[in-house]
């Protein structure tokens, strides 16, 4: 538990230390926000703060910060320091910065500013990829809650009918006003998010499990807990890392809880939401740490559930060496791929919660997806209208872009349906996209500072980080960067590129601002 505390401990410092460094580099002042400027009663619409950070929060959480964090214990106690220092120095300057540039630049969407800031060529091509990017996010996030409500409530047979549930949900709430639904409904949905947090809290200090410590980073026997069937490691993580090396995948596979693009995509909709540019640190900063926190938490019970037999809470006691034994023979599935992650929020939340826990597991993981795949749409939607200069106040408008983009999903979402594998692969390019798109942003945030003549390096640093971890997910096999024989070479070439590319464009852009002065 001591490096469960330390770094729930560094996210909460991180708020406070670095994110006033981050404002002041910034300095929010007293302008008029969009919100109160360009008020349309649709998009702009001023609202509470504490529903702003509601909406903010929930939107950029999904089902990341729990499922991300699950899957991200497989590589064990490196997780907590990519979560902390991701979530800190990348993450939440991430969003706060392009939350900021959104409202300095009349809660402009993303594409606008990377086409200001990184030129019309990357514009285009950002504009292109996010569209697709948040296509993907409504058709996954379509799915996922449908195949859980199916189990609670119908059977196989009732996956359509959630599925069109779902979607005609995401159709009204793409369409309507922003404070008509969302308003409305996120804040309740982000309580019972962040109540759940807090119970599994609460149930880690009671319980003061024995958990797997930074200093066993390197010594796998120590944090899998020696739980094995007749010499077999059931849990399945050497295989899984033997496919699965720690970099990249670590940091593509726990992306909400450290950094993701993504967020950058939902930032827009809430600066034309805030009455305040002051209010830009607590909302932007704040909700991206509050979401770190809640990774810290589902990483540290998955790892109690699954290293430390925590699983054996919800198996009959006298049948668990019968169980262990199943598991492993079960079509060759480990422990961990036994216990899905929605499975394991499931039990985890109903075992130590008890009803009321099992009550919000279901809101925590099926509304957390929903409400991400609504604003991922109503994104699209805006980011489209932006580029084509369509206005927003009528709902013809609104209808001309919106009924493109559903047609597009739903074909996508049948694609996915119809292909056995079709959700895997349809994540893993979300997954990879995600960042990318992070990506993109730093960089665009990067050059902003240095034109303002800020300190750039803040970003920087994780921009450069971020490309080497894309393009090595990108092109190297498992194999070459498991023994090395990609990694070292390759990473510092994309580093060297990064940083030359950088500093000639510095310099050349100085040069033209001098001449033009």
């Amino acid at each position: 538990m001591i490096s469960f505390i330390v770094s729930l401990v560094a996210l909460v410092l991180g708020y406070l230390v670095y994110g006033a460094i981050m404002e002041r580099v910034m300095r929010p002042d007293d302008r008029e926000t969009p919100a109160i400027r360009l008020a349309d009663g649709v998009d702009y619409v001023a609202l509470p703060t504490w529903k702003v950070f509601m909406i903010q929060f929930l939107n950029i959480a999904g089902t990341g910060p729990i499922f991300g964090a699950i899957m991200g214990m497989w590589f064990g106690p490196a997780s907590y320091l990519w979560i902390v220092l991701g979530c800190i120095f990348a993450g939440a300057v991430h969003d706060f910065m392009s939350g900021m540039l959104s409202l300095r630049h009349d809660g402009a969407n993303l594409p606008t500013l990377i086409g200001k800031y990184l030129g019309n060529g990357t514009r285009a091509v950002m504009l292109v990829f996010t569209v697709l990017l948040l296509m993907m996010v409504g058709a996954v996030f379509v799915y996922s809650p449908a195949l859980i409500l199916k189990d609670m409530w119908g059977g196989n047979d009732a996956t359509i009918w959630w599925i069109v549930a779902i979607f005609a949900y995401y159709v009204v709430a793409t369409l309507l006003p922003i404070d008509k639904i969302i308003g409305r409904v996120y804040p309740l949905f982000a309580i019972a998010l962040l109540v759940m947090a807090a119970g599994l809290l609460v149930g880690l200090f009671v319980k003061m499990p024995h958990l797997p410590e930074l200093w066993n980073i390197g010594d796998m026997g120590q944090w899998t807990g020696g739980q094995t069937v007749d010499g077999k490691d059931i849990l399945g993580v050497s295989g899984y890392l033997q496919k699965n090396p720690w970099f990249p995948c670590l940091f593509i596979t726990i992306a909400c809880g450290a950094i993701s693009g993504f967020h950058a995509t939902q930032s827009p909709l809430m600066a034309r939401c805030l009455k305040s540019e002051r209010l830009a640190r607590p909302v932007f900063y704040g909700a991206m740490i509050t979401e770190g926190i809640v990774a810290l938490i589902w990483a540290t019970v998955s790892s109690y559930f699954f290293y430390y037999g925590g699983w054996k809470e919800v198996v009959d006691p006298e049948k668990v060496t019968e169980f262990m034994a199943q598991v492993q023979l079960a079509d060759g599935k480990t422990l961990i791929q036994y216990f899905n992650a929605p499975q394991l929020v499931n039990l985890v939340c109903s075992s130590w919660l008890g009803i009321v826990g099992g009550t919000l597991a279901v809101l925590g993981v099926v509304a957390a997806p929903i409400t991400s795949g609504d604003t991922a749409f109503r994104s699209a939607r805006l980011i489209i209208a932006e580029a084509l200069h369509f206005e927003q106040k009528s709902m013809v408008r609104r209808l001309m872009i919106s009924v493109p983009l559903f047609v597009a999903s739903l074909l996508l979402l049948i694609w996915q349906m119809e292909n056995p594998n079709g959700f895997n692969v349809l994540w893993q390019y979300f997954g990879w996209s995600n960042q990318t798109l992070s990506v993109f942003t730093l960089w665009m945030i990067t050059v902003y500072l240095a034109r303002n003549h800020k300190a750039y390096i803040i970003t920087l640093i994780p921009a450069i980080f971020m490309t080497v971890v894309c393009i090595s997910f990108l092109v190297a096999s498992p194999q070459a960067l498991d023994h090395g024989e990609w990694t070292p070479w390759a990473v510092l070439a994309v580093i060297v590129v990064a940083v030359v590319w950088f500093a000639l464009w510095l310099r050349k852009d100085r040069t033209s601002s001098s001449e033009r002065l």
